[in-house]
């Protein structure tokens, strides 16, 4: 049950393991790669080590988890990642190196990914994207996800605030639910016009 390994036609979702911290820093050290994620550019390995207990090691030691290195068939190399937080958000989010762009490799993952968590019985998820990066939010669109609304929020680490647009997709049959915590916490939410 916790984090099954996934393939796709082009793909293999697996676990990140000791042996990818190469792999790993060269996804977060990428400014482009990063500009949007509640982090800084790692530095070094070490950092990327410390990334990869916190974010990675710690959710595997749950009873379930889905935090993958997105690898290609051909080599098994992680050159991105993606994850659906267990926390009651269950938070779906992704980041692929740059010169992965604009192959649906994300979108190929997060299909399989979504499939997974609603055969598992996650009820539904979430996701968030800055509204300067509409490519992340056509992610959402093409793995089933619908708009909900948009907040503002004082960004972490980053400190500065940003619109941030909310998408979710539910399993559970409950259509008119929607997760409202980032709507009642911020004091400008608005409904956008897409």
């Amino acid at each position: 049950m916790n984090t099954p390994t996934l393939k796709t036609e082009r793909l293999i979702l697996r676990k990140f393991t000791e042996q990818d911290m190469e792999a790993l820093f060269l996804i977060l050290k990428d400014e482009e790669v990063n500009k949007f994620l509640p982090w800084y550019p790692m530095e070094n390995i070490e950092e990327t080590r410390k990334f990869y207990e916190k974010r990675y090691a710690a959710k595997y030691a749950q009873p379930q988890s889905y935090a993958y290195a997105i690898c290609l068939k051909e080599d098994n190399f992680p050159i991105g990642y993606i994850k659906v937080d267990m926390e009651e958000h269950h938070d779906f989010g992704y980041g692929l190196r740059r010169e992965f762009w604009h192959r649906g490799i994300v979108t190929e993952a997060g299909k399989i990914v979504v499939e997974q968590v609603k055969k598992d019985g996650v009820p539904y998820i979430t996701a968030t994207h800055d509204k300067n990066n509409p490519r992340s939010g056509n992610v959402m669109k093409k793995v089933g996800m619908k708009y909900c609304y948009s907040f503002e929020e004082q960004w972490k680490p980053k400190n500065f605030p940003v619109i941030f647009r909310m998408y979710q997709l539910n399993f559970d049959g409950n259509t008119n639910f929607v997760y409202l915590k980032y709507w009642n916490e911020s004091d400008n939410h608005f409904i956008e016009e897409l």
